[in-house]
């Protein structure tokens, strides 16, 4: 293998650009030319591609967001656009490529794979953390950190002030982050689209915190689970309490990554050259218990990676 390309796709994470330098160094050091994709697959379908070298990835392992920027292509859903993907990779003479992205970037990736038989390997990058097959993706070690950051001075406020907060974060099908930082940040309730919502069990909650005498409440909620402005209007009418929202949204996507996912980055980016470089195809780089595997894209794409239910528990013991 000589010359591959590598892509960042859907939403930004922390991390892409450590993953992307990762991929560019490791790629050159073993004698292999790297096309730089940007904006994705949209970029791909369009021939926004240049060649990359170590001076294209100095001084970027710090940096939120991507520097191959990022999109989402309708027209790679269809088989006219792949096509024309495709005549780049003649054009480019690519003889393989890494997708750095999320679960609509790995089936547009796996279709692309299937239909012109070439190499391709992908990384998961992004903050929701729900791709199955690996503990963790770029990312969201980062937006939990951001998230967290944000409840504890929210909370600042609400003792100050007695009152009730909802933290809405990310997270529309997915609820991993709204509880990592729910536990993390002492929150008294957490609210997960993968788990009913009953807002009179949550205003009960509320009443009875207060009238044991505690000062403040924190709810963190998923933004699929509930809107918190809607959140706070039920229960700042059902209890008669002050209660504000706090929208975190998009915050939690940019920032410089925390040493975990630079370091997680950088490892996923080096794996994906080596399995290329072996030859392996439709594979994703994920990691298990700390070690870097690859993982077939059958049991990334065709299974929802489950919320681990004793954290959710967890949550409703620790905030009595």
């Amino acid at each position: 293998m000589q010359k591959i390309g590598v892509l960042t796709s859907g939403g930004d994470a922390p991390g892409m650009n450590a993953a992307v330098r990762a991929v560019v160094r490791k790629a050159i050091y073993h004698g292999v030319e790297v096309v730089g994709i940007k904006r994705g697959f949209a970029g791909f379908i369009e021939g926004d591609m240049a060649p990359m070298n170590r001076s294209s990835v100095a001084d970027i392992i710090q940096r939120g967001g991507t520097v191959l920027r990022t999109s989402r292509s309708e027209e790679f859903r269809t088989p006219e656009g792949r096509a024309l993907a495709f005549e780049n990779v003649e054009r480019y003479g690519l003889q393989g490529l890494v997708v750095i992205g999320g679960d609509g970037s790995f089936r547009g990736a796996k279709l692309f794979a299937e239909e012109y038989d070439i190499p391709v390997i992908v990384i998961p990058g992004t903050i929701d953390n729900d791709i199955n097959g690996t503990d963790y993706s770029i990312g969201f070690d980062t937006a939990v950190n951001t998230a967290v950051g944000a409840i504890d001075k929210i909370r600042d406020t609400a003792t100050s002030h007695e009152r009730t907060f909802v933290i809405e974060v990310m997270g529309r099908d997915s609820g991993f982050i709204a509880l990592s930082a729910g536990l993390a940040g002492g929150a008294e309730t957490v609210i997960i689209p993968e788990q009913p919502v009953d807002v009179d069990v949550i205003c009960k909650k509320v009443s009875k915190g207060f009238k044991q005498g505690k000062l403040h409440s924190i709810i963190v909620v998923a933004e699929g689970a509930i809107r918190g402005i809607e959140l706070a209007k039920q229960i700042k009418l059902q209890t008669g309490f002050e209660c504000k929202p706090t929208i975190l949204g998009h915050l939690l996507r940019g920032g410089s990554p925390t040493v975990f996912d630079r370091d997680l980055a950088s490892r996923m980016g080096a794996k994906a050259v080596e399995l290329l470089l072996s030859k392996v195809s439709c594979q994703m780089v994920g990691t298990l218990r700390g070690d870097i595997i690859g993982v077939d894209f059958c049991e990334v794409i065709s299974v929802k990676k489950p919320i681990d239910l004793e954290m959710y528990r967890l949550v409703d013991i620790l905030a009595i």
